[in-house]
C-alpha cells in the first residue's frame, strides 16, 4: 500500500528526501511506528518517525543537517528531530531492562540491527510495520497488517511486559481505533505493576484517551479488565455503585460513566484544551456517589450532595497524574456544578443566578457540555424535559453573553478616579459591591453602571 497520499506535501518531501540522502550513502530509511499504522488505516499521520539502517549516527546527523535544522534528542541512542517540522529520525535501537518503571532501560543505537530485530522492542504488531518511501515495500514481520485488519492488539513479543506504561498505550490505542484486545495480551497485561511510573508519563496516556478516544469506554473496559482499575480507587469506587433505575436504567454508575463518556467523544470540538478540561469534567462528575449513595425511607437510591462531595475525590485522582493547577481547578468547576444547569431551569432562576454561575466556573459552554454527556449516558431513558432545560439555560447564557467567558467587571479603578475619588483601601469594597450589583442584573451597561455609582457614592 502507499503511505504517500495520506501525508502532506511536505512530509511526503521530506521523508523522499531522506531516504534517497540515506540511500546514496549506503543505507535505508524506513517509514515506522503510529505514522505508517495511521496510513494503513486511511488516516492522515500528523508526525512521523523515520528510522535509519546502515548508517552510523555522527554520519546520519551530517547527513541531516545537509537539509534540515535539526535537535539533537538523544545522544546515547541517536533520536534527531527536524526543526519545525513533525519528523524525527532515529536509528534503530537495543534496549535491556536494568532498573525498574518507564525509565529503567539500558538503550544503546545499533544502526545494523535486521528490520526484525528493529521492530521487535516495539509494543504493538500494528506499530511494528515498516514502509520502504522509494521501494513502497511494507516490511512486517509480526503481522500487523492482519492484526489491523481484524481489529485486534496484540503485544509484540514477552518483552512488552517489561515497561509498564504499555498497559496505558493499550488502554488509550484500544480505545482511539475501537479494537479488541488479544487474549494473551490481556493476560501479560495483569501480570504487570506499574513500578512508580512518573505521573506526567501516564498523563499523556490518559489525555490521549480523552482527546483523541473514538470510544473511550473501550480503553476504560480494559483497564477494569485487567486489574488496573485498582491503581485508581477513585473510579473503581463506581463500579457496583447503584443508581436508581427510573433515572439511570443503564446500570451501575461504572456504566453510567462509560457511556458518558462515548456521549462526550461524539460531541468533541477539537480544541485540545477545551476537550481535555470537558472530557476530564466528564470523567469525574459522578465520583461523589460511592460515598453519598443512600436508599431512603420509601427505598429509592439517592445520592444526596454528590457533586459537592466528588470535589476532593476528583482532585485527589487528577493530582496523582498531574501538576497542572489551572486544568485541575477547571475540572473541579465542573464536577461541584454540574447539577446546577437542571437546578436552576426547574427555579427557572433568573439571571442574576446564571450570571453567578458563569462568574464561577469562567465559561459555561464546558458546563453544558459535560450536563449533555451526562445526560446521554442514561440510555435508553427518554431526555426531552432535560434536553429541554439545557437549551433554557444555554439560551440564557446567550441572552447575557457569559456562554464562552465569565462576566467582567464594568466600573473599573478608572471610572472611580474620574470622579474625583482617591486611591486607597476602600476601593476594593466599591468596586466589589459594583460587581455584584451588575452579577444580580442591576445594570449590564456602563452608563447603567456609572449612574449606579453615583448614587452608591451618595448614599456613603
Amino acid at each position: 500500500m502507499i503511505i504517500f497520499p495520506y501525508l502532506t506535501e511536505e512530509l511526503k518531501q521530506v521523508c523522499l528526501t531522506i531516504a534517497k540522502e540515506v540511500k546514496i550513502n549506503g543505507g535505508r530509511a524506513l517509514l515506522v511506528g503510529g505514522g505508517v499504522r495511521d496510513a494503513l488505516l486511511g488516516l492522515n499521520p500528523k508526525d512521523i518517525d523515520i528510522e535509519v539502517f546502515g548508517i552510523l549516527p555522527e554520519k546520519l546527523e551530517n547527513i541531516l543537517k545537509g537539509h534540515f535544522p535539526i535537535i539533537k534528542i538523544g545522544k546515547a541512542f541517536g533520536v534527531l528531530k527536524l526543526k519545525g517540522i513533525e519528523v524525527d529520525v532515529s536509528i534503530p535501537r537495543k534496549e535491556s531492562k536494568e532498573g525498574i518503571g518507564h525509565k529503567g532501560f539500558h538503550i544503546e543505537g545499533d544502526p545494523y540491527l535486521s528490520f526484525e530485530e528493529a521492530a521487535s522492542r516495539r509494543d504493538f504488531t500494528i506499530n511494528a510495520i515498516s514502509w520502504d518511501p522509494l521501494t513502497q515495500e511494507l516490511i512486517d514481520p509480526f503481522k500487523g497488517q492482519d492484526d489491523l485488519a481484524k481489529g485486534i492488539l496484540r503485544h509484540v513479543s514477552n518483552k512488552f511486559s517489561e515497561d509498564p506504561l504499555r498497559v496505558l498505550r493499550a488502554m488509550q490505542i484500544l480505545a482511539r481505533f475501537n479494537l479488541k484486545v488479544d487474549t494473551q495480551t490481556l493476560e501479560l497485561c495483569k501480570t504487570i505493576e506499574p513500578e512508580n511510573l512518573p505521573k506526567e508519563r501516564i498523563f499523556e496516556e490518559w489525555k490521549k484517551l480523552i482527546i483523541k478516544g473514538k470510544t473511550p469506554s473501550i480503553g476504560l473496559k480494559f483497564l477494569k479488565d485487567c486489574g488496573w482499575i485498582r491503581y485508581y480507587p477513585e473510579l473503581e469506587a463506581l463500579i457496583n455503585c447503584e443508581q436508581d433505575p427510573q433515572w439511570h436504567p443503564e446500570g451501575d454508575v461504572w456504566l453510567h460513566t462509560l457511556h458518558c463518556m462515548d456521549e462526550f467523544a461524539r460531541e468533541r470540538i477539537n480544541d485540545e484544551w477545551e476537550d481535555l478540561i470537558v472530557g476530564l469534567g466528564v470523567l469525574c462528575h459522578d465520583l461523589g456517589k460511592p460515598v453519598t449513595t443512600i436508599r431512603d425511607d420509601e427505598g429509592r437510591i439517592r445520592s444526596p450532595g454528590h457533586d459537592i462531595a466528588g470535589v476532593p475525590i476528583a482532585d485527589k485522582f487528577l493530582r496523582r497524574m498531574t501538576d497542572a493547577k489551572a486544568l485541575i481547578e477547571a475540572v473541579l468547576l465542573l464536577v461541584e456544578t454540574h447539577m446546577r444547569p437542571v437546578e436552576l431551569y426547574k427555579t427557572q432562576a433568573g439571571s442574576g443566578a446564571i450570571r453567578r454561575l458563569a462568574n464561577k466556573v469562567g465559561r459555561i459552554d464546558r458546563l453544558i457540555r459535560v450536563v449533555s454527556a451526562d445526560m446521554g449516558g442514561s440510555p435508553p431513558k427518554d431526555k426531552s424535559e432535560f434536553l429541554i432545560g439545557l437549551k433554557w439555560f444555554e439560551d440564557q447564557g446567550e441572552l447575557l453573553k457569559v456562554v464562552d467567558q465569565a462576566p467582567k467587571p464594568l466600573i473599573l479603578g478608572r471610572h472611580l478616579i474620574e470622579l474625583g475619588l482617591v486611591p486607597g483601601k476602600e476601593f476594593r469594597k466599591i468596586l466589589n459591591d459594583c460587581f455584584e450589583a451588575q452579577l444580580d442584573g442591576q445594570f449590564d451597561t456602563l452608563e447603567g453602571g456609572l449612574k449606579y455609582l453615583i448614587h452608591y457614592l451618595q448614599k456613603r
